[in-house]
């Protein structure tokens, strides 16, 4: 019995569960802190463009075409930003469970298309996540300028660079289908999506959050007694075609032209292998994703609260220590302590669990009882960020 206990405890400190508990917590931090200085540097555009344009026109006219200044700046400023409202939030999960059944009744129609379409997408995803070191290493070179592509628009020699790293690094995924590229591609996934969705308010987070885990419940827990299979798992883990085999096939090339390639396990999830090399720990970008947008609200409201100049002060009867606590560091430990009694419970139960199930309440909960003590609940839970003071360096969203 005490070898059992003492094997079971090291199953949970193996190294596929530590770099699973390491790679999702940075990924959530890395990715809120993009979207966070994203929003800043926004900020400061919008700044200097009202200032240009508040010297050409006379005062009479001044808050008008302030007005039409700031709208443009607004519009350039969040393209391809996505806020997700409440009926989108309500209609997420329905859809989420649509494309997960066609993967599932016709994944073997679609796989090629949904193979390039996630090569794509994980493509620019990269790029994005490799965009910083690059803009480091090219800042001697070229600081300021772009290169015009003519209609594919102007674009500088650092993007150029990450781009070209993650076109190579995914062509490099394709030919051999090794486990640790896919990872990379679904890290790009996760800090992109995180960086540039918004959750506008805790209502919205709430609602999302809520239906995401009863979708999660469904899927794992009782789709098996419909469909008599466990659909989100199969779908998580059924490999694809190879584009360049099927490609080789439909021109009936040689054996050795693209006949030998692998088969590609797509990056929606990230995969790690045990030290042992007898088992893969996985988790799905869903449960990185979805609380990393609740983590990257509570962080750009900590630095609303921050920069506001005219910011109430807490109940009488909380101490000054709680009112130090900010929201971030509160739903990160929430997050850790979910992925942990998730994967406590998988050991337990030996089988794939929705990891949302314990993620939510174990992000949510503390979060909402923080808010309430610290008398932030009213304003968080409906778009705290439109009665920002003029002072905020962040834009609301």
């Amino acid at each position: 019995l005490a070898d059992e206990s003492c094997s079971w405890a090291y199953s949970l400190v193996d190294s596929s569960q530590v770099s699973t508990f390491l790679i999702s917590i940075l990924l959530i931090v890395y990715g809120s802190f993009r979207s966070l200085n994203m929003d800043c540097e926004n900020q400061e555009k919008e700044k200097d463009g009202s200032s240009s344009a508040a010297g050409t026109f006379s005062s009479n006219n001044n808050s008008e075409w302030e007005h039409r200044l700031l709208s443009s700046s607004c519009v350039r400023a969040f393209r391809g930003i996505q806020t997700i409202d409440s009926t989108q939030a309500l209609f997420l999960p329905i859809g989420a469970s649509v494309s997960l059944l066609v993967m599932f009744f016709f994944f073997d129609s679609v796989q090629v298309v949904f193979t390039i379409c996630t090569a794509v997408l994980a493509t620019i995803a990269f790029a994005f996540l490799l965009l910083p070191m690059c803009q480091y290493l090219t800042r001697p070179c070229s600081p300021q300028n772009k290169i015009s592509f003519g209609c594919c628009g102007r674009f500088t020699l650092a993007e150029l660079f990450s781009f070209s790293l993650s076109v190579t690094l995914v062509l490099i995924w394709v030919l051999t289908g090794h486990w640790l590229l896919m990872d990379a591609l679904a890290m790009g996934l996760c800090v992109a999506m995180i960086a540039f969705v918004r959750l506008p308010s805790l209502k919205v987070s709430c609602l999302l959050l809520s239906g995401l885990l009863i979708y999660d419940v469904f899927w794992v827990f009782f789709s098996a007694y419909i469909f008599n299979s466990n659909v989100m798992v199969k779908v998580a883990t059924q490999p694809a075609d190879n584009p360049l085999d099927v490609l080789s096939r439909k021109l009936h090339l040689g054996p050795g032209m693209g006949r030998d390639v692998p088969r590609l396990s797509l990056p929606g999830k990230l995969v790690f292998p045990s030290s042992t090399g007898s088992h893969f720990s996985m988790l799905g970008i869903g449960d990185i994703v979805m609380p990393g947008l609740l983590l990257c609200f509570v962080l750009r409201y900590d630095n609303y609260k921050k920069q506001a100049t005219s910011e109430p002060p807490g109940p009488a009867n909380m101490s000054g220590r709680m009112q130090r606590v900010s929201y971030f560091h509160c739903t990160l430990i929430g997050y850790f302590v979910g992925l942990l009694t998730a994967t406590v419970a998988s050991r337990i139960h030996r089988a794939a669990q929705p990891a949302l199930l314990y993620l939510v309440p174990f992000t949510l909960l503390p979060l909402l009882t923080m808010a309430y003590l610290k008398g932030d609940l009213r304003r968080m839970w409906s778009e705290p960020f439109h009665a920002k003071s003029g002072s905020s360096r962040f834009l609301e969203v």
